[in-house]
């Protein structure tokens, strides 16, 4: 097989130097050859690749080479739904268990969106989550504790608000391939609501229990991906899912690497 690992342009720094080296070293081990370009050459490439392992939320230049008749894993519509956290609650509302959730209307020009805020407090009760549409690494989260909170949150970019669960700080990442809950690690993050490693958190291994592994099978299965990580909290709700989860602190915690496996799945649907 000759595929091609697509990662951002834009993107520079030592922990993505680090991931992309693992893919690249991998997918060789395995017999696998397989070339690295950006989202910015992929959108000039006339190259005829067996598979685009797509590492990169950028869904437009994911969808340009499914078009051009490339697979690409993970899908550009799986990704865009990840990407977007209103379109995964949406996509996953009738399939698993996740927090309430509420999102204002689409406006086409700056709103003041206080009306929206005291009617989405009333229905999911103070303190709440605020979190901006697109983010990743828990950025753009945050614990709001009063209305004003929640307002001084709000800027141009889409967002929501969701009931908030109380987990002693700490949540489960599966690691699902295929149809198979690889690994799993549970973080905790004492001085911050959220696990994130990147936000301070630590992590252990963890073995989930099989409706936890079910649960997160489920939900990748639903929004088509091939693989993912599924944040999951109080052990029967789905989070978050991730299209593009950092396997390298899932290694290093668990012990278990995902990337060859990931590779092997490849392989197999082709």
């Amino acid at each position: 097989m000759h595929g091609v690992l697509v990662t951002n342009h834009y993107l520079k720094g030592e922990k993505y130097d680090i991931l992309h080296k693992h893919l690249m070293d991998s997918a060789e081990k395995i017999g696998i050859s397989l070339e690295h370009i950006t989202n910015f050459q992929a959108i000039f490439s006339v190259e005829k690749y067996d598979f685009a392992l797509f590492w990169d939320k950028d869904v437009q230049t994911a969808e340009l080479m499914e078009n051009r008749g490339i697979r690409v894993f993970n899908s550009a519509s799986s990704i865009a739904l990840c990407d977007n956290k209103v379109s995964t609650y949406l996509h996953l509302q009738n399939t698993v268990k996740q927090p309430k959730t509420l999102f204002p209307p689409l406006s086409f020009f700056s709103q003041d969106y206080s009306d929206f805020v005291e009617k989405a407090v009333a229905v999911l009760g103070l303190p709440l989550v605020f979190k901006e549409c697109c983010g990743s690494f828990g950025a753009q989260v945050f614990l709001c504790r009063t209305t004003d909170e929640i307002m001084s949150h709000i800027g141009e970019k889409p967002f929501l608000l969701q009931e908030y669960i109380e987990c002693n700080n700490s949540d489960v990442r599966i690691e699902v391939v295929g149809n198979e809950a690889i690994a799993a690690m549970r973080r905790y993050n004492p001085d911050d609501f959220r696990s994130n490693i990147t936000n301070g958190g630590t992590a252990e291994p963890y073995e989930p229990t099989d409706s936890e592994k079910e649960l997160a099978i489920t939900a990748c299965s639903a929004i088509g991906l091939d693989f993912g990580g599924v944040d999951i909290i109080g052990g029967d709700t789905v989070c978050e899912v991730n299209s593009n989860a950092h396997i390298i602190n899932l290694a290093e915690t668990t012990g278990i690497d995902v990337a060859p496996m990931i590779f092997e799945h490849i392989g197999e649907c082709l």
